[in-house]
């Protein structure tokens, strides 16, 4: 993928409007409806125009990519019509904006931030991950690794190497396997990457994940090209651990005020066999890191 390719897809703005548009059916938007067939499975492009109070030519050409400086009023008033969330709404909002014509230099590799480390190390034995603008793993507490990932290596310091987490749930089979609803854990992968790629237009490795990924797993393409954004704040995670069987945790994340886009990913249990579950790979992490320290210290004492 080229250094000026953008990671928005599906037609940027035009692309985003239509696809809302065709989730939001006619009564769900109070158009009054008398029956007969349609040819568009939400609404028509002249109904979304009337309920914005813009005339149909100018949301024709919004839709087409013809429109540019679109004012925030107009934008707002699309936004109610389409009845968006905040979320949409504000990833509307970015890709209206005018973008450089100029090709995007290659992004810098992510740093974890000294401060962000720290909290992570204060956690202690506490599942969690810091998290990148592209859900990159930057650094993640021990049981945190041995949840998510434990056939994978510890380290994160290479960002050429460090793990990816979109990657590892679409193109990971073992990581696949892992998550008991694949499909939700993947829809709301998706939908964050197209909300970040919103904020980040020129974000050229953001564009090359997301290129790979179309390629590569036909579930990605198809959950990228339905236009669905959604930040990604707290859920819940089904398991089924290699480690240690079914279990369920509750996540809640971070943020840094001044580096929003690094998130600090925290996992609590959901209930008491998930407790027991997380005790038991907290015992494994420990003994694990525990009998490496010793054979490296026996392996130093005979040299």
């Amino acid at each position: 993928m080229s250094g000026s390719s953008r990671p928005r897809g599906s037609g940027g703005l035009g692309g985003f409007l239509k696809s809302r548009r065709d989730a939001l059916s006619p009564a769900e938007a109070g158009v009054e409806y008398r029956g007969g067939r349609r040819r568009v499975p939400g609404l028509r492009r002249e109904e979304v125009a009337h309920l914005a109070g813009v005339s149909v030519a100018y949301y024709v050409r919004l839709e087409q990519g013809q429109a540019h400086n679109a004012s925030d009023e107009v934008l707002l008033a699309i936004a109610r019509a389409l009845r968006l969330s905040r979320t949409e709404t504000e990833h509307l909002l970015d890709l209206a904006r005018p973008s450089p014509v100029k090709a995007a230099p290659r992004t810098r590799p992510e740093h974890p931030d000294p401060r962000s480390l720290t909290m992570l190390e204060s956690l202690g034995n506490r599942p969690a991950v810091l998290l990148g603008r592209r859900n990159d793993a930057l650094a993640w507490t021990p049981t945190g690794h041995a949840l998510l990932a434990p056939h994978l290596p510890f380290s994160t310091d290479d960002p050429h190497t460090r793990p990816s987490l979109p990657r590892l749930l679409f193109l990971d089979p073992q990581v696949r396997e892992t998550y008991a609803d694949w499909e939700a854990e993947a829809r709301t992968y998706v939908a964050y990457l197209r909300l970040i790629s919103g904020k980040y237009p020129d974000d050229t490795r953001l564009a090359e994940l997301v290129g790979e990924l179309c390629m590569k797993d036909a579930d990605f393409a198809a959950m990228w090209a339905s236009g669905r954004v959604k930040a990604c704040t707290q859920g819940t995670k089904r398991l089924r651990h290699p480690l240690v069987g079914a279990l369920t945790v509750h996540f809640q994340v971070w943020l840094q005020a001044d580096t929003p886009d690094h998130r600090l990913e925290v996992y609590f249990p959901a209930d008491e066999p998930s407790t027991d579950a997380l005790a038991l790979l907290d015992t494994l992490v420990h003994e694990g890191r525990t009998g490496r320290a010793r054979r490296e210290a026996e392996v130093g004492f005979f040299e």
